[in-house]
This record gives structure tokens, C-alpha cells and sequence, in this order.
């Protein structure tokens, strides 16, 4: 058992406060110390009685131990009982301390709470009030801002009406005025225009617009700026005027020279120009265009930025137009231009245009913009028309006429395509001015042509002369061009006659010199055309590209016209006084002629030898004739078209058409006389060809065959020495011959079959009495040759062997 000092030991360590629950190495503890405890206790518990005596004697020996153990243990829990209580009473004073203080603590909340209600009243009130402040900061923002645009008027008005305004439309303080105005004024457009439509709404709202006083204030505004605009104007003409009184008195007080004088004349008037000219730019952007440009109205201010212009025109008017008048006399006395046009044109115009842009850069430099410039210009060249005008009305001369309009077209008229490719807007453009005396020369060239087509065309009477055909022919040989069928030229063929572009001069010749040079070799050139058909080309080729297009256009077509019945009246005379075949070929190669130039007038110029390009007609002879039909009427009509469309004269049809059908005509006419005259022979009623020799029917007409086709070589060769276009025309007279037999021989084998004699198509060959057509074709080939003889002509002998030799 433990001991009693143990025992109190362990009381007096026992805690003071309530029990604590034993940890796990204090029971652990505990049970060692009870293990402990119980061996030793088996020491004094052994049993060593063996009766209940013995019993007896023993439990009376340890009852006073149990009793004293027990009251130790009783005490020990007294203790720990008391201790228990007074934590207890401690824990239950501190959960009242807690209760109190969460009451406390439920007060202040509640507390709390209402000053968070009283605080969000008093936030909503202040932005509230910051709301309403913010709200009253803009209205008198607002009022101060629209009070701003109704404030200006009274000190522009005292500044606009005070005496000596007109003295300060230079100054800075000046533009900035018109500045605010032009603010002011945009303000009250835009709330005029606002009031319109808020007055629907105020009717129906029964409310007041805002600003109802726009109106009136618009209509003030714009007479403060109408007056400052005419301060500015008023400005600008009083200084102009100044100018022009110290140059004009300079002027009339001393001689001057030409430099002095341009010296004064310009130097002057740059002075004060850029001052001028910015006060001028302040009426010009405000010349603003109508709403509506339908209905012809001016726009605003632009009438006094017209007084600028006229103003200022008038003024260099004045001082101008004296010494140009008097330069141009001057001009016109000159010996090389008193009696020439082009001479006096050439220099007083080359004048005119120096002057109009010395005046157009001094225009630059007072104004901004062409505005009213071009009006002024052309006042400028009004002398240059007063002695051009009546020159040209006076002049006769075509080819004066003709240089004259080339000189203004080629020298003040630009190109259209170089224009758009380079556009330049700060140039002066010449032509402009210079149009009204381009169009007077161009109407007196109209009339002098009209009047050429009319006297030497229309009415032309031929010389004996010139119909003296083929005579003619052996003195001028007219020349065509060797083209392939594929119309591609070979070089000895590109040789057109160009009769519409000049060569260029020579060393030390003057433009008329060339010119005149030009018209002596052209003739010389077209020496062996009819007279009406060389003054006709010529004619076309002195207008082409000098008059409008469409002009040209009726005038060639009058040309053609006339040329084509003075051909055809000559064609007759000459079929009376020769031969009709002499008369058709003289139709023929003309009426060639005269279309290939109406296709295309950009041909070359070569002197003495003049050719023609054939290539179109030949090369459709040749076809038609290798694929047959050639006298099929649609073939006809693309003989004389293929090829040769209108690229030029592109408005001629009707003359293009008439002369394709005269062409069909005679060419139809030739082949058609010679064909008939070579089968004349053939009988017209048939016999018993039974009792004939062989070839008898016919032979008649092969005599004559082989005796025209030399004659109609020999015609040929008088009118045409283009070997193609003879080979073609003798091929088609052999066609034509051919189809006349084959008529011939289908009347031959009906007339047989009706006497009951069959007769075979294909015949028997050359001992028939009438041979069939493909024998008959082939001896016409072996006759007429066509395309052997005439190459033997021009081939040399090396060729002309080799030839023979495939033949």
C-alpha cells in the first residue's frame, strides 16, 4: 500500500481548479504505479491463514488501515469538490461579464445601423445638391457661351460703321473679325434652322423654343459682314486705281522705252499686290455656291468678287490694249507682213500670246484662281482679231489658208492624249483664246474649197488635152504597186503618194518656201491624173485634219461625188473620140485611184516616181478568180470592197457607195465588151455538125481569141503597169469567155438532143466539131496566159528560164 506521506503528497499537488481529464502518459503512469502496488502488497497479502481465525484475526489486523486509507481517499475528494465549485462560480461570473457585454455589444449595433441609415440620407442629398449644382454650372456655362455669339454684334458694329473703317481691312485684327463673324454666323443658321423644326413640336407642347431671337441676329451678322466685304472691296478698287493713276501719269509726262515701260507696267502692279490679294482671298471664300445650282442663281458675295475682276480687268485694259493696238500697226507695216497672211499672223499672234502671259502671271499674283481671267484675255486679243478677222475674209489663197490654220493647230493647239497623260492646271491655255481665230480661218477655208470644188471640179470643161487618151498615156505612166495576196507590202511597193504630210524644210527654207516646194512637187507627181482628180486629192488633202471631222466628212463626200461624174463625163469623151475599151480603162484605173485616196491620205511621198497601193483591189481579184465566181453579183460587190473599208473618211458611205458601184460598172463593162467581142464568132443557129470539119463551129472564135488577147494586153499595158492588176483583169475576161462557151455549149447539146444526137459532156477531145468547156478552158489558158506573160515581162532571164522550164 502506499504510504501516508505519498498519499498527502499527492493531495497537496493536487490542482486547485476543477478535475483535468488525465492525459495518456499519466494513466500510463498510474498503471505502472498500481502494478507497482499490487506486488508489493503480495508481500503482506499472502495468505497464511488457513481457518477463519485466522481470517479473522487478519481482516481485524487491516480494518484500521482501510478505515484510515478510505478517510485519506474521502478527504482527497473533498477537496477537489470545493475547488470544483469555486471554478464553477468563477465560469459563471464570467458567462454573466459575457451576456452583459454581448447586450453591449447588440446596443451598439443597433446604434450603428441607424447611423448608417442617417449617413445615406445625408450622401443622397449631398449628390443631390452636387447634381443640382452641376446642372445650374452648365446652364450658366451654356448661357455664358450662346451670350458669347449675341455679344459680338454691338462691338462689330461700332467697328464696321466707325469713320476710317475701310483704312483697316489690312490688319490682322481685321480677318480675325471676319473670322468671328463667319462663327457668329454659322451659330445662328444652326439654330435658326433648329428652331423650324422645334417650332412643330413647341406648338404641340404648348411650350417657347429657345433663342427665339436667332433670326434677327442672323440677319444683323450678315449685314456686318456684307459691310466689311464692301469695306474690303472699296479698299482693293481705291488702290487700284492709285496704280493705275501713277502709271498712267508716268506714262503720259515721258518716252519710254520698251523695258522702262514693261518695267512700269508690271513692277508697279506687283508691289502691293500679295496684300491685295489676301484681302481679295476673304471675299473670294466667301462667295459661297447656291444650295440649288438648277435654278441660275449667283452665289453669295460672288457679285463683288466680280467688281474685283472687272475692275482690275478694266484698269489693265486701259493700259494694255492702246499699246498692243499699237504694236500690232506696227506689225502690219512690216515689209514680210503687209502682204502675207501667215507672216503677219505668225508674228502678231506670237504678241498677242506674250503678252496674255505676262498678264496671266501678274493675274496670279492678285488673285487666286482663273475666276474672270479668261474674259479678261480675250479683251486683250479683241486688236489681234480686228486686223486678223478682215485679212482672212479678204484672203483667196486656199493654200494660205491652209498654212495659216496648220500654223494655229500645230503650234497653240496641244495634243488631247498628251493632255491627259500630263495634266497641267497652272499653265495658260492658249487655245482657248485663239479658238475664234482658228474657227474664221477654217470657215473662209470651207468656203474657198467649196468654191474650188465648185469652179475647177463641177464645172471644169476638159482641154483637148486631156482626154487625149491613150496618147497620154505614153508622155505620164501611171504606176500601181506589186502587193502579195496576204496584203503584206514588199519594198519596192511603199511607194504612196503622201498628200497629207509635209516633208520636213530644209537648210536655209522658210515655211512657205517649203510649203510652195511641197505644192510644185506634188503636181509634178500627180501630172498624169485627169485635172478634176488631181485638184479633188488635192484638195482633200489640203483641208484633211485642218477643219472639223464632221465638216471634212460632208465636204469630201461633195468631193467624190463631183470628181466621180467629171471622171465618168470625161470616160465618155474619150470612149467617142478612141476607143469604149480606152474609155473604160481611163474610168477604171481613176476611179482606183480615187478610192485608195479617200481610204487613207497618210501615204508617203516620193517624187519623181509616183505609185499607188492596189493591194486590196488586186488581191480580191485573185482570189475571187482562183475560187471562180468572179461575176457572181455578191463577188462583184466584194471586188471592189475587201479590203478597202473606210478608215479616214469614215462618214462618207454615200460616196463611198456610189463609187464602189460606178467601179463595178465599168470593170463589168470592160470584161464583159472584150469577152463578147472574142466569142462574137460563136453561131447563134446550129447546124448539122455531121458534114463540119473538126473545130469548124468554133474555130472562128478561137482566131479571134488569139487575136484579142494580144490587143487587150497592148490596152493594158498603156493604161496599167502593175503586172498583178493586168494578170487579173486578163483572167477575168478569161473566166468571163469560159462561162460565155459553156452557155454557148449547153445551147449546143439541147439543140442536138432535140434532133435526137446524143452529145456527151466531157466531148472527144480536138477533133469534135465543138470542143466541151474543159477543153475549151484548157486551150484558153494556153492562149491567155494568165500570170505567165506578164511575169515574163518583169522577171529577169535567170527567173524568166526557170519559169519557162516548170511551165
Amino acid at each position: 500500500m502506499p504510504s501516508t506521506k505519498q498519499q498527502r503528497a499527492r493531495r497537496q499537488t493536487a490542482p486547485s481548479g476543477p478535475p483535468r481529464k488525465p492525459t495518456a502518459s499519466e494513466t500510463q503512469a498510474s498503471l505502472l504505479t498500481v502494478e507497482e502496488v499490487s506486488s508489493d502488497s503480495s508481500e503482506w497479502k499472502t495468505p497464511g491463514w488457513n481457518n477463519e481465525l485466522e481470517f479473522s484475526q487478519w481482516l481485524n489486523g487491516v480494518k484500521d488501515d482501510l478505515v484510515e486509507e478510505s478517510y485519506d481517499e474521502y478527504q482527497y475528494d473533498r477537496n477537489c469538490l470545493d475547488e470544483l465549485e469555486h471554478s464553477k462560480d468563477h465560469i459563471d461570473e464570467i458567462l454573466a461579464n459575457t451576456l452583459t457585454l454581448l447586450d453591449d455589444l447588440s446596443s451598439l449595433s443597433e446604434s450603428f445601423k441607424s447611423v448608417e441609415t442617417q449617413t445615406s440620407n445625408f450622401e443622397k442629398q449631398c449628390e443631390g445638391l452636387l447634381s443640382a449644382q452641376e446642372r445650374d454650372t452648365k446652364l450658366a456655362n451654356g448661357i455664358q457661351n450662346n451670350l458669347h455669339y449675341y455679344d459680338f454684334l454691338d462691338p462689330a458694329s461700332r467697328r464696321l460703321n466707325a469713320p476710317g473703317a475701310g483704312n483697316t481691312v489690312r490688319d490682322k485684327e481685321f480677318s480675325d473679325m471676319l473670322r468671328r463673324l463667319d462663327v457668329c454666323l454659322d451659330y445662328m443658321e444652326t439654330h435658326v434652322s433648329s428652331i423650324m423644326l422645334y417650332a412643330l413640336w413647341a406648338a404641340l407642347t404648348f411650350t417657347q423654343p429657345d433663342q427665339k431671337e436667332a433670326e434677327v441676329y442672323r440677319s444683323r451678322y450678315r449685314l456686318l459682314l456684307t459691310r466689311a466685304l464692301t469695306l474690303i472691296r472699296g479698299n482693293f478698287v481705291s488702290s487700284l486705281k492709285d496704280i493705275h493713276q501713277n502709271v498712267s501719269k508716268k506714262i503720259s509726262d515721258q518716252q519710254l522705252n520698251d523695258t522702262a515701260l514693261s518695267a512700269l507696267l508690271y513692277a508697279k502692279f506687283r508691289v502691293g499686290a500679295p496684300e491685295l490679294k489676301q484681302i481679295g482671298v476673304e471675299i473670294q471664300k466667301r462667295a459661297v455656291p447656291p444650295l440649288n445650282p438648277d435654278q441660275n442663281d449667283e452665289a453669295e458675295y460672288q457679285s463683288l468678287m466680280n467688281e474685283l475682276h472687272s475692275n482690275y480687268s478694266a484698269i489693265r485694259s486701259k493700259l494694255i490694249i492702246p499699246i498692243a493696238r499699237k504694236k500690232l500697226i506696227e506689225i502690219t507695216q512690216t515689209p514680210s507682213s503687209s502682204k502675207d497672211l501667215v507672216s503677219f499672223a505668225r508674228a502678231s499672234i506670237s504678241y498677242i500670246r506674250g503678252l496674255c502671259l505676262d498678264e496671266y502671271d501678274l493675274w496670279g499674283e492678285w488673285f487666286h484662281g482663273q475666276g474672270g481671267l479668261y474674259e479678261f484675255l480675250e479683251t486683250l486679243c479683241e486688236p489681234l482679231y480686228d486686223h486678223l478677222r478682215p485679212r482672212v475674209i479678204h484672203e483667196s489663197d486656199i493654200v494660205k489658208l491652209c498654212q495659216l490654220c496648220n500654223l494655229l493647230q500645230t503650234r497653240y493647239f496641244s495634243d488631247p492624249e498628251e493632255e491627259q497623260e500630263q495634266p497641267e492646271t497652272n499653265h495658260l491655255d492658249f487655245s482657248t483664246l485663239i479658238q475664234p481665230a482658228l474657227q474664221d480661218v477654217q470657215a473662209r477655208l470651207v468656203f474657198r474649197a467649196q468654191a474650188v470644188l465648185h469652179d475647177e471640179i463641177e464645172r471644169y470643161k476638159p482641154r483637148p488635152e486631156d482626154i487625149d487618151y491613150p496618147m497620154r498615156n505614153k508622155q505620164v505612166s501611171l504606176t500601181v504597186s506589186d502587193t502579195q495576196i496576204s496584203g503584206k507590202k514588199d519594198t519596192s511597193a511603199d511607194t504612196l503618194v503622201d498628200m497629207t504630210t509635209k516633208p520636213e524644210n530644209e537648210a536655209g527654207d522658210t515655211p512657205q518656201d517649203a510649203d510652195s516646194k511641197w505644192d510644185f512637187e506634188t503636181q509634178t507627181a500627180l501630172k498624169g491624173w485627169y485635172p478634176t482628180l488631181r485638184k479633188a486629192i488635192w484638195l482633200l488633202s489640203r483641208i484633211y485634219r485642218l477643219v472639223n471631222s464632221t465638216v471634212f466628212d460632208d465636204l469630201a463626200h461633195q468631193i467624190v461625188h463631183q470628181t466621180t461624174l467629171s471622171l465618168q463625163n470625161a470616160s465618155s469623151l474619150i470612149a467617142a473620140k478612141a476607143t469604149p475599151a480606152d474609155g473604160q480603162l481611163f474610168l477604171m484605173s481613176h476611179l482606183l485611184i480615187l478610192k485608195q485616196q479617200i481610204v487613207a491620205f497618210d501615204i508617203e511621198f516620193v517624187a519623181p516616181e509616183v505609185s499607188f497601193d492596189f493591194s486590196g483591189v488586186t488581191s480580191t481579184f485573185w482570189e475571187l478568180r482562183e475560187r471562180g465566181g468572179l461575176f457572181n453579183p455578191r463577188n462583184l460587190m466584194r471586188l471592189v470592197g475587201h479590203g478597202l473599208i473606210p478608215r479616214v473618211v469614215e462618214n462618207m458611205l454615200d460616196a463611198k457607195v456610189e463609187l464602189d458601184g460606178r467601179l463595178r460598172t465599168v470593170i463589168n463593162d470592160f470584161i464583159n465588151a472584150f469577152a463578147a467581142r472574142m466569142t462574137s464568132s460563136l453561131p447563134a443557129k446550129f447546124v448539122d455538125t455531121r458534114n463540119l470539119q473538126r473545130g469548124e463551129l468554133i474555130l472562128p472564135s478561137c482566131r479571134t481569141i488569139e487575136t484579142e488577147v494580144p490587143s487587150l494586153r497592148k490596152v493594158l499595158n498603156e493604161y496599167i503597169d502593175d503586172t498583178r492588176m493586168k494578170e487579173t483583169l486578163v483572167g477575168a475576161v478569161q473566166d468571163r469567155t469560159i462561162q460565155i462557151y459553156e452557155d454557148f455549149f449547153e445551147k449546143y447539146t439541147s439543140s442536138e438532143k432535140g434532133k435526137g444526137n446524143h452529145v456527151s459532156k466531157k466531148g472527144k477531145g480536138r477533133d469534135d466539131a465543138v470542143w466541151d468547156v474543159n477543153t475549151f478552158a484548157e486551150w484558153c489558158e494556153g492562149v491567155f496566159r494568165v500570170g505567165v506573160s506578164g511575169l515574163h515581162a518583169d522577171l529577169p532571164e535567170d527567173e524568166d528560164d526557170i519559169l519557162s522550164t516548170s511551165s
